[in-house]
């Protein structure tokens, strides 16, 4: 039974190994501590956070995130410790709440491996805070409690690290705040909770002993409100449709994923649609039940939703978070297999007289017989969830539409102009070492709420073996052809232009499809006078909406205003820009997509390290993506480090010549 605690209540500990699971309703830094007797840190090795996550006995997740998973053993715990305490803080600079009181209440459990809650803390009470302890663990005549803390810190993680003793205090919290900066820029964000808890297929954890489970075999996050590449945004739950933003393009259509309103009598219903609270429908009908003992059988758009895109959009991110999590389980039942053998090693060897003859011989080998047993059936539950993500994979991917779909699916040869703007936009594919063949759609939420980053870099590969700069800047350039023609392919005609700045003209070759077809809202600009000339106009832009908007007037801007989403691409950064451009540009990433105006820079950072950290912040702000393939990316709930593959078009194919003749054609009718 779960022992419901209130602050300063303790309760006994019959486990040693456990989770601690937060809840949250909005992201936040989950860190622990070490203490001594007094409670005292000894120094910043003691403190496991996003940049140190794993300190003995103890993981914390990487990144801030609304729901949080940190493993625990105490039996692994250093001598020195007798506290664990657990910190929660509000990052920094995020966009979310800054005081505990503006956001929901947070809830703490201790639960064991298999998940049974042992037990539990909501912690109320929290106003101006923006750091609080949430509970402890702690260790009394040999025997290990929990106890609710509550204790909040108005100044922060500083105040806190300071209570506790710690003498690097204020440099530590600035390192986990900038940590997690870090991690929130690399990091692919989960779109809200599904509400499809019953997805046929469900992650396993390999299955081990109850004295086998692996300290980091869950931590990491689920469903973080969007950072990036989603934006700042919190678009609703699934089946319900995202807010929009202040400004929007085009004529205001209704949003796709809204169902028609009913047909039926009685009052009239005045609530805006966009603002639909009603659960949505079930999921289509499953396929017939599989055999006994046999997975279930997949089903394209086998998750909550309106539509069936949104039911792919929600099933693809269900995909994603799947593979992650069957993953972590692998490697952390691996990781505990390695330990396990080096502890017995380390006993056997620490016995003179096991060290010669046959008793170390076989006690060796029944080390690595018990190490290889534990990796094998780790591994052959990650074979199985693998099967069945394989076989679902191969049933989703010819269901996505062309907004979703890679450029080698055939749906784009029977493509038409679209009257709505699609939920998403497919940006490429990740995966990780451990099934390189599965390939997951990363999905990017429109309209864009975070600029891009083509990285034509030397690093950019994941080897740094590419070392041809020229062609890595073509294939940076093509690819960011491939994004905007992508992006003109899946708005309405007339709702999203491109504009071009190549100061030098060395992306000439690569912009071929985009000058011939006709669907540039201008010629690309060359030369410093060019760029200085596009910047200014798109600046006033954002002066312009911005000031209706503040105003409470959005109706009063100019008649002939366009009021399309604008795609700046700059090629060469920084050739042909001074500062005052530099500071434009700056301002353009920071202030642009929330008034419809968007960015994306191929360059190479090294280029521009002339201007130090002033850039750094720009960099921080767009999403990276690389031209070949490269492990650069994260997702929100564990962590790892997936590899992104640019979706290109394949060699030869005509696709992209004529999905840009019809979105010049349909541009040319809206005029």
């Amino acid at each position: 039974m779960t022992a419901e605690l209130v602050r300063g209540q303790n309760h006994p500990l019959s486990q040693a190994r456990l989770e601690i699971r937060v809840s949250a309703g909005t992201p936040v830094v989950a860190a622990a501590t070490l203490g001594d007797e007094q409670g005292r840190i000894h120094g910043v090795e003691w403190v496991a956070h996003p940049g140190t996550p794993t300190l003995p006995g103890l993981e914390v997740s990487r990144q801030a995130a609304a729901a949080h998973r940190l493993a625990v053993d105490l039996d692994a715990m250093p001598e020195a410790v007798h506290r664990v305490s657990v910190l929660l803080a509000l990052p920094i600079g995020g966009g979310g709440p800054t005081r505990f009181g503006a956001a929901a209440t947070p809830f703490v459990a201790v639960t064991g491996l298999d998940g049974t809650e042992i037990a539990s803390y909501t912690i109320t009470g929290l106003e101006a805070e923006s750091a609080v302890v949430a509970l402890e663990l702690y260790r009394r005549q040999g025997a290990w409690k929990v106890r609710a803390i509550g204790q909040g810190y108005a100044g922060g993680l500083a105040d806190l690290f300071a209570d506790q003793g710690l003498a690097q205090a204020h440099q530590l919290a600035g390192g986990i705040h900038e940590a997690v900066a870090q991690g929130m820029a690399r990091s692919v964000p989960a779109p809200p909770t599904r509400t499809d808890g019953d997805r046929s297929r469900q992650t396993a954890a390999p299955a081990l002993g109850p004295d086998q489970g692996a300290p980091g075999a869950g931590s990491g996050s689920v469903s973080p409100q969007p950072t990036s590449p989603y934006g700042t945004h919190t678009p609703g739950a699934p089946g319900q449709p995202a807010p929009q933003p202040p400004y929007q393009s085009g004529s205001g259509a209704a949003d796709p994923a809204q169902p028609a309103a009913p047909a039926t009598g009685g009052p009239i219903n005045y609530s805006h649609p966009g603002r639909q609270t009603a659960a949505p429908p079930p999921p289509p009908p499953a396929a017939p039940p599989a055999q006994p003992g046999q997975p279930a059988r997949p089903v394209a758009g086998d998750a909550t939703g309106w539509s069936m895109d949104e039911r792919l959009y929600n099933q693809v991110w269900g995909m994603f978070e799947d593979l992650a999590r069957t993953t972590a389980a692998y490697r952390s039942a691996v990781d505990f297999a390695d330990s396990r053998m080096e502890k017995e090693l380390d006993q056997v060897l620490s016995d003179p007289r096991s060290r010669i003859g046959g008793q170390g011989d076989a006690a060796r080998e029944a080390a690595q017989a018990k190490h290889a047993q534990l990796v094998n059936q780790a591994r052959a539950t990650l074979d199985r969830d693998l099967a069945q993500l394989t076989a679902e994979v191969e049933v989703v991917e010819p269901a996505l539409p062309p907004a979703y779909a890679g450029w080698d699916n055939p749906i784009w040869h029977g493509y038409r102009v679209p009257m709505e703007i699609p939920m998403a936009l497919r940006l490429g594919d990740l995966h990780l070492p451990e099934s390189a063949e599965l390939r997951i759609p990363m999905l990017v939420r429109l309209p864009l709420e975070r600029g891009l980053w083509i990285d034509s870099g030397r690093g950019a590969s994941i080897d740094g073996s590419f070392t041809d700069s020229h062609d890595l800047r073509r294939l940076a350039m093509e690819t960011a052809v491939a994004h905007a023609a992508r992006l003109l392919a899946v708005y309405p005609a007339g709702e999203f232009a491109v504009r071009v700045i190549d100061p030098a003209g060395s992306g000439a070759q690569a912009l071929v499809p985009l000058v011939q077809s006709g669907v540039l809202a201008a010629p690309p600009a060359v030369g410093a006078a060019g760029v200085a000339d596009v910047l200014a106009q798109l600046t006033q832009r954002v002066d312009l909406v911005q000031m209706a908007l503040r105003g409470g007037a959005p109706d009063a801007l100019p008649p002939d205003f366009d009021t399309a989403q604008q795609l700046l691409i700059v090629n060469d950064f920084p050739h042909g820009f001074d500062d005052r451009a530099v500071n434009q540009l700056r301002y353009l990433a920071d202030e642009g997509p929330a008034v419809g105006v968007h960015l994306m820079m191929v360059a190479d950072r090294e280029e521009a390290s002339a201007y130090g950290p002033l850039l750094d912040p720009l960099w921080r702000s767009l999403l990276r993506l690389t031209p070949v393939p490269d492990d650069h990316l994260a997702d929100p709930w564990v962590g790892h480090a997936w590899t992104y593959e640019p979706s290109r078009v394949p060699p030869g194919s005509q696709v992209l010549h004529q999905v840009l003749t019809q979105v010049a054609a349909a541009r040319a009718k809206y005029r």
